[in-house]
C-alpha cells in the first residue's frame, strides 16, 4: 500500500515520459551531479534559500502556527519560504501518526513549483531518559540505554545493530537525517552533554561512533539510509567550567592541556566509516591557532581543517540558533554567536557561509540570504556550492523517487516486538556493578524496601515493604547531582557540581543503617559516590534502564556487562584541578575507566 500518493501533476512517478520532460532531474537513470545541476538550473534565488535554513517543527496540524517552538506553519515554510529541511520534534503515540503527518508533509512539497521533497531529520529518539534537552524521549520507538551506556557495554557489533534498529524506525517514518552520533570527548566530568556521547577515551569513542554511523548508513549509502550527523567539530568537551555554550556563561572552549588534536580523533574515524554531514559546535577555542570565535564562524576550523586538512566535502550544519535571539519556553536567549556578539544577523549569516557552512541549524530566515545575494555581500557561486551539496543528498537518499513512506508498514516496524527486546536487553546489559559486598544477587522473594522503582514493579521482584525497618533489603534509584539554574531551558543542561547534597547523603546513609542497601545512579555524568560507596552494601551505575531491567540485575536473572566509559573523580576538588580538554586527569579517581564487577 502506498498511502497519501502525491498528485501526480506535481509528482508523476519516476522514468515517466512526462515527468522526464517537464522535470528531466526526475529520470534516475542519470547520474546524481547531472540531476542536481538540471535542477539547480531551474531554481530561484528564493529557492536555493530555502535549502539553508534547517528549523524546527512539531508534529501537528500543518495550516497552522508551529505551536511547539512558535513561527510559521509547515505550509508557509514549504510553499512560501520554499524551505525543506525540518529537525522534527516531539513524539507521537504511534508510527502509523509520524508516518501519516510525514506524508501530509510531503505533499505540500510535492506541490511547490519544482517539487523538491523534505527532508526531515531528529534528535535522538531512542533512549530510555527522564531529560529531553539530552534525548528526544522514545515514544513509540524502541527504548535503549543512552548513548554512554552503548559505550559502557562496548561492543561494536551491539552498537551497529542498534544503528540498523533505528534506521530501520527512522525511514519506516520518513526520518532520514540522524542528528548524531555524538562522538566528543568527556573530558570535563562537569559538561552537561556527555549522555549522548562514548565517555572520555578517544580510541573507544572512534570505534564506538563508526559502528553506529555503519549501522545509521548501512552498507552502502542510498535510499534505504539514514544521513548521519556527525557532531559536534571539533570536539565539544572541553568546557571552561564544564558549562554549556548553550548559553554566554559557557561559550568557551579552553585546552590548558594542549590536546585540541586529540579530540580531532574520533571524528577521523567517523570520516572513514562513511559519515555525510558534520555539525561544529557552538564553543569558541582559547589560546589556541583558530579564530577565537564560534566553531559554526570559523573559517580556519570549517574550511582550513575540515574541508581542507580532512577532504570533508559533505553537508556542514551549524548548531541551533547562531544568526537570531530567540524565546525559548517563554525566555528570551541571544544567538549564540560567541565571539560574534557585535554583528548583525546578517553580517553572522555572512560569515557562517564564509568560514564554509551550508546549512544554518534552527533558523528560519531565507529572506536575510536573498537580500544579501542581491546586495551584492554573497556571490551567487557561493550560494550554489552549498546548494549542490544539499541537493546531492535529496537524490542520494532516495527521496526523489520515495518521499512517501507506507504508513501500515510504519505502525508494524516502529516499536517492532524483537527491537523493543534488543532495546531492553541492551538497558540491562549496561548497568554497571561498582560495589558489593556480597548482598547482590539477591534472591527474589524477599521483603525490599525500593525508592525510584514502581512499588507493582518491585512487587513482582518480592515483598515491598514501607519502611526500611521492616525489609531485607534496600534499593535507592538515584539521579547524578546537579545545579539547579534559573529557566527551564537551563536546567534541561545538567550541569554544575557533582557532589549530592547533605540531605541526600544524610538519607542514603540511614536507609543504610537500617537494611543492607543497593544504591542505582544514573549517571548522565559523573558523580562523586564516595560517600555513597562508603555505607551501601552495593552500588552500581545505569546510564537509562526501566526498574524492572535494574532489577531483573540486581536477581542475577540478567547479566551486567558495563565498564565505565569515563574515571568517576573522588572529589570536586580533584575536578576543579583538572585540564578539561586532557582525558582521565583527575588526581586519584574513585573508580578507572573499564571498571566494572560481575555477578
Amino acid at each position: 500500500m502506498t498511502p497519501n500518493p502525491a498528485p501526480a501533476e506535481t509528482a508523476a512517478p519516476t522514468g515517466a515520459a512526462g515527468a522526464a520532460s517537464t522535470r528531466p532531474w526526475l529520470d534516475a537513470t542519470l547520474p546524481v551531479d547531472e540531476r542536481v545541476e538540471l535542477l539547480l538550473a531551474e531554481m530561484t534565488i528564493e529557492e536555493k534559500a530555502g535549502l539553508f535554513f534547517h528549523t524546527m517543527m512539531g508534529i501537528g496540524p500543518l495550516d497552522q502556527g508551529n505551536a511547539m517552538v512558535g513561527g510559521p506553519s509547515a505550509v508557509e515554510f514549504v510553499a512560501e519560504k520554499h524551505m525543506n529541511h525540518f529537525n522534527l520534534l516531539g513524539a507521537a503515540p504511534t508510527g502509523r501518526d509520524i508516518a501519516a503527518w510525514q506524508n501530509a508533509l510531503q505533499e505540500i512539497a510535492a506541490g511547490t513549483r519544482l517539487g523538491i521533497p523534505v527532508t526531515l531529520s531528529t534528535d535522538p529518539r531512542h533512549s530510555f531518559s527522564d531529560n529531553p534537552g539530552a534525548a528526544i524521549m522514545a515514544g513509540p520507538f524502541s527504548q535503549w540505554p543512552e548513548t554512554m551506556g552503548l559505550a559502557a557495554i562496548g561492543d561494536e557489533e551491539l552498537v551497529e545493530r542498534f544503528g540498523d534498529i533505528a534506521r530501520q524506525e527512522y525511514t519506516a517514518v520518513g526520518l532520514r537525517v540522524a542528528l548524531h552520533p555524538q562522538v566528543d570527548l568527556a573530558t570535563e566530568p562537569r559538561w552537561a552533554r556527555q549522555t549522548a556521547t562514548f565517555g572520555e577515551d578517544p580510541e573507544l569513542s572512534g570505534r564506538m561512533g563508526a559502528a553506529y554511523i555503519r549501522g545509521f548508513q548501512g552498507a552502502s549509502f542510498g535510499p534505504g539510509s539514514v544521513s548521519t550527523m556527525t557532531k559536534h567539530f571539533p570536539g565539544g568537551g572541553p568546557q571552561l567550567d564544564g558549562e554549556d555554550p548553550h548559553f554566554a556563561y559557557g561559550r568557551e572552549q579552553v585546552y590548558p592541556g594542549g590536546q585540541f588534536e586529540l579530540h580531532l580523533k574520533p571524528f577521523e574515524a567517523a570520516f572513514e566509516a562513511g559519515t555525510r554531514q558534520i555539525m561544529p559546535y557552538y564553543g569558541m577555542p582559547v589560546g589556541t591557532e583558530y579564530e577565537e570565535v564560534g566553531f559554526g564562524f570559523n573559517k580556519s576550523v570549517i574550511t582550513g581543517l575540515l574541508r581542507e586538512r580532512y577532504g570533508f566535502d559533505g553537508v556542514v550544519c551549524t548548531d541551533w540558533g547562531l544568526i537570531n535571539d530567540a524565546e525559548i519556553f517563554g525566555q528570551p536567549f541571544p544567538a549564540r554567536a560567541w565571539g560574534v556578539e557585535h554583528l548583525t544577523p546578517q553580517e553572522r549569516l555572512k560569515k557562517v557561509l564564509e568560514a564554509g557552512a551550508d546549512q544554518f541549524g534552527g533558523e528560519a530566515c531565507p529572506e536575510m540570504l536573498v537580500e544579501l545575494v542581491a546586495a551584492g555581500e554573497i556571490a551567487i557561486e557561493r550560494v550554489d556550492a552549498s546548494a549542490r551539496r544539499l541537493l546531492r543528498e535529496k537524490f542520494a537518499l532516495g527521496l526523489f523517487e520515495n518521499a512517501f513512506v507506507d504508513e501500515d508498514a510504519a505502525d508494524e516496524i516502529v516499536g517492532r516486538a524483537d527491537f523493543r527486546a534488543a532495546g531492553e536487553a541492551a538497558q540491562r546489559a549496561s548497568i554497571t556493578v561498582l560495589t558489593n559486598d556480597g548482598v547482590l544477587p539477591f534472591a527474589r522473594g524477599r521483603k525490599v524496601y525500593v525508592e525510584g522503582i514502581d512499588a507493582e514493579v518491585a512487587g513482582t521482584f518480592g515483598t515491598v515493604v514501607t519502611t526500611p525497618a521492616e525489609a531485607d533489603i534496600a534499593v535507592l534509584r538515584l539521579h547524578a547531582p546537579f545545579e539547579q539554574r534559573e529557566t527551564m531551558f537551563e536546567n534541561f543542561f545538567h550541569a554544575g557540581s557533582l557532589a549530592f547534597s547533605d540531605e541526600v547523603l544524610a538519607h542514603v546513609r540511614e536507609v543504610a543503617a537500617a537494611v543492607p542497601t543497593v544504591v542505582d545512579v544514573l549517571l548522565d555524568r559523573p558523580a562523586i559516590l564516595e560517600p555513597i560507596v562508603e555505607v551501601a552494601a552495593a552500588v552500581t551505575a545505569n546510564w537509562g534502564v526501566s526498574g524492572a531491567g535494574l532489577l531483573d540485575v540486581l536477581v542475577g536473572e540478567a547479566e551486567p556487562l558495563g565498564r565505565l566509559p569515563f574515571d568517576l573523580p573522588r572529589s570536586m576538588a580533584a575536578v576543579a584541578a583538572s585540564r578539561p580538554d586532557v582525558p582521565f586527569d583527575t588526581a586519584d579517581p574513585l573508580f578507572r575507566f573499564g571498571h566494572g564487577l560481575t555477578l
